[in-house]
């Protein structure tokens, strides 16, 4: 899993047969080395028609998710579990290298008080047995922290390596993403070097989730510090341009976050790219 590549909500977040075969052409004419796809309804994917568009295309992919409030890990343990077990399967299924995202929870799972020891001895146990499973498949998990506002549980590099650390798992990796940075971290570069060892994935995303160099995401702390810890993994410009209602709840993207499409992809990830070579992180 390493490279530059395009999470699918560039072009869809409905991941049925139209919605690969739009993601996965424009994924391809641009270029990238992989996609992201995301999970939202793992079971009702077509993982063997998937599988042959990527293959056509010469195509890696990476899946992602967060979990439904009905297997919630820190409260439901046993349907998160059976839930991740269905979504690795799919993830396998497709030819995916590793199912990363909010693994450990859902987008706006808050309780009001601090996390607990409870709750993080739950998640622990879901991600052991959901790493042992992925493990037979050939798929590596990536923990994400998320910000303050979309969940209680992880937020910061610091405490994703903890958790990556406490499931002990060598297939279990940390997942950033410089949006939720920019809210949590002292600093993106804290963050970057708190997760250092086990950091093998990063969601590049602007201050307002739009068009990557129009906001106030410090890039070049950004781009250095992955430098700095030889960081070899994926990197993935994600930017919310077509959201299904249920998504912009989630998210709570209310407004247009870019022009369009053409804004995002024709100036966003050439500057993206440009700074990843700058750094010495893709040829």
């Amino acid at each position: 899993m390493h490279g530059f590549g395009v999470h699918a909500s560039m072009w869809t977040m409905r991941w049925d047969q139209a919605g690969a075969e739009k993601a996965i052409a424009a994924a391809t004419h641009y270029d990238v080395d992989f996609i992201e796809i995301p999970l939202l309804n793992p079971p009702g994917i077509d993982a063997a028609h998937s599988r042959k568009l990527l293959e056509r295309n010469n195509l890696r992919a990476v899946c992602s998710l967060g979990l439904p409030e009905s297997a919630w890990a820190s409260v439901r343990p046993d349907a998160a579990i059976r839930y991740l077990e269905i979504a690795i399967d799919k993830t396998a299924d497709m030819g995916a290298l590793a199912l990363s995202g909010v693994i450990f929870g859902g987008i706006g799972e808050r309780t009001g008080q601090p996390p607990n020891d409870e709750e993080y001895d739950s998640i622990a146990r879901v991600l052991g047995a959901a790493a042992k499973h992925a493990k037979k498949r050939g798929i590596e998990l990536g923990v994400e922290a998320i910000n303050r506002y979309e969940s209680h549980l992880i937020n910061t590099g610091a405490k994703a390596a903890w958790m990556v650390e406490k499931v002990g798992a060598d297939n279990v990796f940390v997942h950033l993403d410089t949006y939720h940075m920019n809210i949590e971290e002292k600093g993106a570069a804290n963050g970057i070097l708190a997760a250092r060892t086990h950091l093998k994935y990063i969601h590049l995303s602007e201050s307002d989730r739009g068009t990557p160099g129009t906001g106030n995401v410090a890039w070049d702390e950004v781009y250095g510090a992955l430098a700095a810890i030889g960081f070899k993994g994926g990197m993935a410009m994600e930017s919310f341009i077509n959201m299904p209602p249920e998504i912009s709840y989630g998210l709570s993207v209310w407004r247009p976050v870019a022009k369009d499409e053409a804004d995002v992809m024709e100036n966003g990830l050439p500057f993206l790219r440009s700074k990843a070579q700058q750094y010495g992180l893709i040829p």
